[in-house]
């Protein structure tokens, strides 16, 4: 293997790394922007279109306050302000990680994220949670 050889394959190796690496650094402006500027004081962002259509809260009321309160290294707060989203930050940097390494490895890309029955649970586990957040004994995942 000569020195052009090792020079495509690390250049591969960063063309494949750049897509997560761009979603990191999307993600992180973004807790920079939340964290700085302050879901809590109206104003500053958009009400919910479903809340303030309807009244009731939709499975991703109260993420911006969470991000804001991860930002500041608070997550009991942000855990009680959107229970579903904390639950899911692990698996989405499980997923990112993968994404990443898969990416490093020079191995092909998933078509899928992952498998049907598991994305079909996803949307159970939201739409009972969107309902349960609504309901009288649901208060507790109201943010």
């Amino acid at each position: 293997m000569g020195f052009a050889d090792l020079e495509r394959r690390g250049t591969d190796r960063l063309r494949s790394v750049l897509a997560p690496l761009g979603v990191a650094a999307a993600t992180g402006a973004v807790f920079a922007v939340v964290g700085a500027i302050d879901p809590n004081e109206p104003g500053h962002y958009p009400t919910c279109p479903f809340l303030w259509a309807t009244g009731l809260y939709c499975p991703g009321c109260g993420t911006l306050r969470t991000i804001h309160a991860l930002a500041h290294l608070d997550p009991v707060a942000a855990m009680g302000l959107n229970p579903l989203a904390m639950v899911m930050i692990p698996f989405l940097l499980f997923w990112w990680g993968r994404w990443l390494v898969r990416g490093w490895q020079g191995r092909p890309r998933r078509t899928t994220l992952a498998h049907p029955v598991w994305l079909w649970v996803f949307l159970g586990v939201v739409l009972v949670y969107w309902v349960v957040r609504n309901l009288p004994f649901g208060v507790f995942l109201a943010p």
